[in-house]
């Protein structure tokens, strides 16, 4: 499988860190949870994978996304922000890199427009203010079907670059 080679604009975008963003307001029956990469890493993966069908983003087979994340000097298990139901099932994850950058934030889709996406920033906010970062970034598609760029802007990111992806 390989990544579509139409023409698209991602946007960088930035939030400062000086202002406290609220506590995460979790929708009913959904929690935090630790990540534990043996038991969750294939979940995370099919939920990008389902998360990103409709375009928005990409994500490699299993076989090359879960080693590459997991050998790269700027992951941290700590900072794959987990958001399951009452039955263990996964609705959403935020997954960052030490650096203070969201690489990926996917909300399945019979959990969006409920918040998730909402909580899962503001826990993403909290934790790298506690890391003493003075700001987090992200990159998002132009043309992302679910309303992240929508939901950015919401939180306080800006728009600092773009570029064309071929």
């Amino acid at each position: 499988m390989t990544e579509p080679t139409t023409e698209r604009l991602v946007i960088r975008m930035r939030r400062p860190l000086t202002d406290p963003a609220p506590e995460p307001a979790w929708p009913a029956g959904i929690r935090l949870i630790s990540f534990d990469p043996d038991r969750h890493a294939q979940t995370v993966h099919a939920l990008l994978v389902q998360a990103y069908s409709r375009g928005g983003g990409y994500v490699e087979p299993f076989a090359v996304w879960w080693p590459s994340l997991r050998d790269d000097a700027d992951y941290d298990p700590a900072l794959v922000f987990l958001a399951a139901d009452q039955h263990d099932e996964i609705a959403g994850v935020a997954q960052c890199w030490t650096s203070g950058f969201v690489k990926d934030l996917a909300v399945a889709p019979v959990m969006r427009r409920q918040g998730l996406g909402s909580a899962l920033l503001h826990q993403v906010l909290h934790a790298f203010r506690q890391r003493g970062a003075a700001f987090i970034d992200l990159k998002v598609h132009s043309d992302n079907p679910s309303g992240a760029l929508r939901l950015y802007r919401s939180h306080g990111f800006e728009e600092v670059e773009s570029y064309k992806l071929a």
